[in-house]
Parts: C-alpha cells; structure tokens; sequence
C-alpha cells in the first residue's frame, strides 16, 4: 500500500486582511486528502506552529514514550535556570530501579551523571534513567508529575494529563498529536541542544558495558532528521514526534497508534515529505530605510527607539518565498508621552496577493512628556554650560 501524496487538494488561503505576524493561513491538509497508517497524526511548522496536516489531532491517546519529552522541556528548563548541571550524579532510587519496559537496567545506589542520564533518555528511550532524573529534578515522582503538568497547562495543551515521567500505560495518561508537536516545538525552539543528545545514533555508558542505540531509525534513512522521539507501548501503539529541517524549513511531524515500527516510520517520512514539497521558509527582506529610532515631539528624550517584531524567516507556499516584499508604514515622528510596547508603526509583508502579514513596529522604551520642572531644568542646566 502507498501512503505518498500523489493526489492532493490543498488549500493555501493568503489573507488579503492583516494577519499576526509569523502566521501563514494555512488550511491543513487531512486524511481525506491522504491517509497515513495510524490513529493521529500531525504536521507543524517549527519556526510559526502552523499545522500543515492533521488527522484526529485532538483525539485523547495514549503516547507512550513521547511522554519524555516533557520530561526533558523541565530537565533542560532546570539546567537553563542554573538549578541542576550536566555533572551532577543523579540518584538511583527503588522506585527508579523497578521500572518496567525500556531501560538501562540502573542499581539502586548506582553514580551516574544526569548527562549520562541524559544520553538514556533520549537515545535508549530508558524509563529507569528518566524517572531517575524525574526524581531528581523534582525531588519525588509524583511531585514532578504535578509540574509536567503544570507546564502543560502553560503551553496550551488542552487535551494532556500526565501521569508519570516515562509513559508507561497508566490510566488517564493521555494526550494528543496536537499536545505532542506543541511540547516538542517548546523543546525544540527553546532547548536546541537537545538535538545533541537525540540525533546520535549510537554511544555507550559504563566505560563501555552498556551500549546504547537510537530507537528513531530515521536518522539513518531521512535527509535532515534533528530528532525527537519514539513511544511503544500495548496501549498507545507505536508512536514518534520526528523533526527535520532542510533548507531552513523545520517540521515537526507527530504519528501516534501505528501498528508497527515501520509503518511508523513511513507516515513520518509521508508527513515531512509532504511538508517539504509544498512549503518554504523565506527569508523576510528588511527594507533599507527601515529607521532604528523615531523623533518625539514634547518629549524628555529626542526620540524614542524601535524594535520590529517581524520574524527572520516567513512560512510560504513552494516557489514563492521570492515573490514577499516589505513595506513600512511609520508616521515621520510620534507625541509624548510614549509607553514601551506601544504600536507606533507595521511592517507589512505583501505579495502580488496583498497584505501576507502584518508585523506591529513598538516603542521599546518609555518616552515621558516634557513638563515645567523638566524645561526648567534644561534652561538652568544651558546657563551654567555658559558660564
């Protein structure tokens, strides 16, 4: 059976209205334009989170392993924040050591570093090493589950509860493909350096009696793979958030409930195929007059300085990332008083089509009014420059 796209209909609708910056509106292809071998699945784009494909992406499921992910976003957020380091020994508890399914078979007691720990995780997909760093990272399990979830009230993830740090079937740990490429976006845009850990494809630990090798087999056989997990179990079939970027475009493409490894595999590889073939990522021209500064009128500074919020890089459709022009639209100078956020101009990204997306110009700094105690003191501060 094949599961490429060979007959699509894809509708790309360019707003001729204004748009937040970074989206693209894009209605997603579905299964009723190409089916995949499995129960939910989702397309995203990494850079904007526009979805490009779904099918039953909000359908509650069981994820399995791809739980971790949360499990690293909270590990990576502690290590940014300076709580943890990379050379910290991570205890091995009981309750660590009685994980079932995946693991590295840590002893109670055992000294291991959370960057072994770490290499477990996202290589060997270890439910012992991840429960280890779960616990270590939130002092227990259950605690460290109430911030899984937490977090994932944070992000928007609507149709998660987490019940563990490893994924193993439990009831009530459920999520979704549209959950699943949120929290690994997150991962992604914010911890990059996770990609170390899950594209190498093999490595060993205890001075080389455990060997461990990547559970994603797509970085052998799929151009650009960046990472991000694998998940089996009875209950939530065979899953996988995969990630890749070429050319600067960067997909986040979630299978969950496939029978098989393979047909696993496939449907990714369908989705980033897909993903790929029929999008760009545009490098966003900057006009040469864009002005880092505006005069202000009555105001205590001169001017007030400018911050752009366009993105680096736009969402397009195949073939016509060369087609975007920008335009601004900024009045020759602004009244005091000024507040740092305000919209004082746009940057709208145009088309032959009209207006793809309109990207707000703010002040960002305060700027106050000039008052009589302000004028006064600039007259009394030029006569002792005279003096």
């Amino acid at each position: 059976m094949k599961y490429r796209v060979f007959a699509l209909v894809l509708v790309v609708a360019l707003a001729l209205g204004t748009l937040p910056c970074g989206a693209l509106e894009v209605v997603p292809a579905t299964d009723r334009d190409f089916d995949l071998p499995c129960e939910a699945a989702i397309l995203m784009d990494e850079d904007s989170g526009t979805v490009l494909y779904e099918k039953n992406a909000d359908q509650q499921r069981p994820i399995a392993s791809i739980t971790k992910v949360m499990t690293l976003l909270l590990t990576f957020e502690a290590l940014e924040a300076g709580k943890i380091s990379l050379d910290d020994i991570v205890p091995v508890s009981e309750h660590a050591y009685h994980m079932g399914g995946s693991q590295i078979w840590l002893e109670p007691g055992e000294q291991l570093t959370l960057n072994e720990m770490l290499k477990a995780i996202c290589i060997s997909s270890a439910n012992d090493a991840a429960v280890a760093v779960a616990e270590y990272v939130g002092g227990s399990e259950p605690v460290f589950v109430e911030r899984m979830n937490a977090r994932a009230k944070e992000l928007g993830m609507e149709n998660t509860t987490f019940r563990n740090a490893c994924g193993l079937d439990e009831d009530g740990h459920l999520s979704s493909a549209r959950d699943v490429a949120i929290m690994s976006r997150e991962m992604l845009l914010h911890h990059p350096e996770v990609e170390d850990y899950c594209t190498v494809w093999m490595d060993t630990l205890r001075d080389g009696a455990t060997q461990l090798v990547n559970t994603n087999k797509l970085l052998k056989s799929y151009n650009g793979i960046t990472g991000l997990k694998t998940g089996t179990t009875g209950k939530a079939g065979v899953c996988i958030s995969a990630s890749a970027t070429q050319d600067n475009l960067r997909l986040i493409a979630v299978v969950l409930g496939s029978t098989s490894g393979k047909e696993r595999f496939e449907a990714a590889t369908t989705l980033l195929d897909y993903g790929f073939a029929m999008y760009e990522s545009a490098e966003v021209p900057v006009p040469a007059d864009a002005p880092e500064s505006l005069p202000v009128d009555h105001g205590v500074e001169e001017t007030v300085a400018l911050h752009y919020t366009a993105p680096d890089r736009c969402l397009m459709p195949k073939g016509q990332g060369a087609t975007i022009t920008a335009e601004l639209d900024l009045p020759d100078t602004v009244a005091a008083p000024v507040t740092e956020g305000t919209i004082l101009g746009t940057l709208n990204l145009k088309n032959e089509e009209g207006i793809l997306q309109t990207c707000p110009i703010t002040a960002s700094q305060d700027v106050a009014v000039r008052d009589f105690g302000f004028c006064f003191r600039r007259l009394v501060d030029g006569f002792l420059l005279e003096a």
